[in-house]
């Protein structure tokens, strides 16, 4: 008997199983295949847009994903740095063969968790609380919660032209009856598609005819606890290269062939990362399309083409590649293919994760529609705490989404529901001021500590990074820079205005163009990197952030007004026919949850909080 089963050992599943065996609960990790655990089908990154920051609020709770990319990376930049705060995100090229083997070195070392092979096909489940599931092979294994991170494996077929095999990701066993079964129970079952595109032999690529991407040349790093593992010099190349004409008219031609076009995929593909040949459909007036080369591990010579996902015919594909400048003579190691799965709708799931018809039954990852390594570990991060919190009869953790992007991920799944793969963008969150890379522990460290999932040592790091920003502002405020004659050949010498009068430090930065890196010319500041930038950016966007905190504190009062889970949306009178039927299935916890259902308008709204005042809050 255990307390929690994890099933899948994909990202979504390795967070939720390491967090729940920190926290205490007796968990077992059910994957079909040990040597599959934190695989990386697509592409041997993490981070990205928005995603990075993911990462880093992952690492901020005592999550795992931020740490192994740290330590199995082999290039590292920061993507947006020459923008604001709000859209910078950090992004590694992690080494394909280095993750995963780091990942399960550290969940070999969770306290309480226990590791086996199984293919769960069926629940066991009494009077609609899960009680553990069922294997292939009939075996039962019980326990109090269940977390299904099942990821592209529930029905999989890969698809490749007119091509369909059942199979999963590599050529992999699927899990066939599972999702039947949840149908069978009372869940909707939604078809869902997503693929990859060909690898290329290092070999056979002339890199001459393509744009170097390089690394950055300043150390960064996912973990906010971790000093950076790797040798800035020693990063590895990307390269940057476009399609052209002729892979257009290669494209167009062959249309029909591909398994998207030809009719022969039924699953709805990810909107923001679509195949090549969408691409191409859909971006008419585009001359051109940007591709990545990039390598997959430093332990052997195959190379990821990113941007080219594609589900044509393999001989189209080779014409395809042919086409694109130094990939002439290209050996292709590996075919693209697309991939269908079963998923279902998470409209049927709380904000904690916990399913709205099955009770003790959590999901996290590709099986709540998203896409993407990072989406599915916070996800599965979030499942882990919440299943163990339910074990101790707490309170559910809900990040907010004025918190963190793993809050806006979770409402938009819960309140919107997917039609597509679901991607983290950073125009989803409306707080995007405040849920920056830099700020990630700030936000959320203190709350990982409370749950049980930081340690001391971590959290005692925590408080010594706010006094020394607190230290450091007053100083600012209290140190002033006279206009001697040296520093206005300063100011002169990096085309600089000079001030008029003498400024404190904290004035001076809160001009755009002066950094702490000019400051050092006139004093010292012994402080942490980390806090240097903190401040910063706290000093130069002050009017901006203490905005953005004041439109957090409206929607935080409305968050307040709950409305009660044994709402009859029937019995409303004059809710239009659309949000009657909408609320009735979302069934918002609050009256700001309520305002983000598609098809819930203004004057429903109204009508459902004369109601709720009228009916439940009579002596208000």
């Amino acid at each position: 008997m255990y307390d929690i089963i994890v099933v899948g050992g994909g990202h979504a599943g390795c967070e939720a199983a390491h967090i729940a065996g920190v926290m205490g609960k007796k968990t077992l990790l059910l994957t079909m295949n040990k040597k599959n655990i934190a695989d990386m089908p697509c592409n041997p990154s993490i981070g990205g847009t928005a995603k990075g920051i993911i990462v880093r609020e992952i690492d901020a709770l005592g999550g795992l994903m931020g740490i192994v990319a740290d330590l199995s990376h082999f290039q590292m930049k920061m993507l947006n740095n020459s923008k604001g705060p709000a859209v910078r995100s950090l992004r590694c090229q992690a080494d394909k063969r280095v993750y995963p083997k780091k990942m399960l070195e550290f969940l070999n070392n969770t306290p309480n968790l226990t590791i086996k092979e199984g293919l769960v096909e069926d629940l066991i489940i009494e009077d609609n609380v899960i009680k553990g599931v069922i294997l292939a092979d009939g075996k039962k294994i019980e326990s109090e919660c269940v977390i299904l991170t099942t990821g592209t494996y529930l029905k999989a077929n890969i698809l490749v032209g007119s091509q369909n095999t059942p199979s999963g990701p590599h050529g992999e066993g699927r899990s066939n009856h599972l999702s039947d079964n949840l149908k069978k129970y009372g869940l909707k079952i939604i078809r869902l598609k997503t693929g990859t595109p060909p690898r290329i032999n290092k070999d056979s690529i002339d890199f001459s005819k393509m744009h170097e991407e390089l690394g950055d040349d300043t150390y960064l790093t996912f973990s906010h606890d971790l000093k950076p593992q790797y040798d800035i010099n020693e990063q590895q190349k990307c390269y940057l290269l476009y399609t052209n004409s002729k892979t257009h008219e290669i494209i167009n031609k062959h249309l029909k062939e591909s398994a998207m076009y030809g009719g022969y995929a039924t699953g709805v593909g990810p909107r923001y990362c679509p195949s090549i040949e969408d691409k191409v459909v859909r971006f008419k007036d585009k001359e051109r399309h940007q591709l990545f080369l990039e390598p997959e591990s430093i332990y052997y010579d195959e190379w990821y083409l990113q941007g080219f996902s594609t589900s044509m015919p393999i001989s189209v594909q080779e014409e395809m590649v042919h086409s694109l400048e130094g990939l002439e003579n290209a050996i292709i190691t590996k075919y693209a293919y697309a991939i269908e799965y079963d998923a279902i709708n998470p409209i049927q799931i709380d904000a904690s994760l916990e399913n709205k018809v099955i009770k003790n039954l959590y999901t996290a990852g590709q099986i709540n529609g998203t896409s993407g390594y990072e989406e599915a570990a916070g996800q599965g991060l979030m499942a882990g705490i919440n299943a163990s919190l339910k074990l101790q009869n707490k309170e559910p953790f809900i990040l907010k989404r004025n918190e963190a992007y793993i809050g806006v991920l979770i409402d938009d799944l819960v309140t919107k529901g997917v039609t597509d793969p679901y991607r983290m963008l950073t125009s989803r969150a409306e707080f995007r001021l405040l849920l920056r890379h830099d700020n990630a522990d700030l936000r959320l460290r203190e709350k990982g500590y409370e749950i049980g999932t930081i340690t001391k040592e971590k959290y005692k790091r925590l408080e010594k990074k706010k006094v020394d920003i607190q230290k450091l502002l007053e100083e600012l405020k209290d140190k002033k820079l006279k206009i001697t004659k040296d520093v206005k050949e300063k100011f002169q010498e990096n085309n600089l205005e000079i001030p008029t009068r003498s400024m404190s430090y904290e004035e001076l930065l809160k001009r755009p163009e002066i950094t702490f890196e000019f400051l050092k010319n006139f004093t010292d500041f012994n402080y942490d990197k980390e806090v240097l930038e903190q401040v910063e950016i706290e000093l130069k966007y002050y009017g901006y952030i203490k905005k953005a905190y004041k439109e957090a504190e409206k929607l935080s009062k409305i968050e307040e007004k709950q409305i009660p889970d044994d709402i009859d949306y029937k019995r409303i009178k004059n809710l239009a026919s659309e949000a009657r039927q909408k609320l009735s299935e979302v069934r918002p916890k609050t009256m700001a949850q309520a305002s983000r259902i598609s098809g819930v308008n203004p004057v429903d709204l109204s009508i459902l909080a004369v109601y709720l005042k009228k009916e439940y809050n009579k002596n208000d």
